[in-house]
């Protein structure tokens, strides 16, 4: 018998802008396009989110947010 493995499909990545909690010892961080407020605060430590960029794969927020 031969087995192999299947060739990977690479993901692909774009920058994306997303919120980081910055708590020392959490690590939360959540997508911008994915969060319900224009400011939000950490949903596990009630800290203050600040704004980042990571290389995330590509996902796509359909729902709309009251900007």
């Amino acid at each position: 018998m031969y087995f192999s493995k299947k060739a990977v499909v690479p993901v692909e990545e774009e920058e994306t802008d997303v919120w980081t909690c910055s708590t020392d010892g959490c690590t939360c961080w959540m997508r911008d396009n994915f969060s319900f407020e224009k400011s939000p605060t950490c949903p596990f430590c009630q800290g203050e989110m600040t704004k980042d960029t990571r290389m995330l794969p590509v996902l796509m927020n359909h729902s709309k947010r009251n900007s």
